[in-house]
């Protein structure tokens, strides 16, 4: 590396290391602190006072993930929105139709999942 290229960076690398110092000295501090007694309340799945009605490691079901993901890409959409209809008078008719076939595509994609059922919850 070339120095005008280290003293570029080498801010950078002075704060990486404080950070991660200041990590470090955090957890550490927190293990030599914090009394370590662990009972079986406290190794319990839950705290709040009554027994688990059932094991708590099974399996999720698909359908949360599927419900995820569409959150995602529809919220993606509408944050693709909110620039687009304030720049509208400057992008012109060609923002215009390359945002129409973004909401078609988008538009699609919904009809197809609701069509295969991924919006219905039994």
């Amino acid at each position: 590396m070339s120095a005008s290229l280290l003293g570029e960076y080498f801010p950078i690398l002075v704060f990486i290391g404080i950070a991660a110092g200041i990590a470090i000295a955090m957890v550490g501090g927190a293990l030599l602190v914090a009394r370590q007694k662990p009972d079986a309340e406290k190794l319990s799945t839950y705290e709040c006072g009554f027994e688990p009605f059932e094991d708590t490691r099974h399996r999720f079901d698909v359908r949360f993930y599927l419900v995820a993901i569409l959150f995602i890409i529809f919220d993606l959409e509408v944050a693709f929105l909110f620039p687009w209809a304030i720049t509208l008078g400057e992008i012109g008719w060609l923002g215009f139709g390359s945002m129409m076939a973004f909401l078609g595509v988008l538009t699609v994609g919904f009809i197809y999942e609701w069509r295969k059922g991924a919006l219905d919850w039994e």
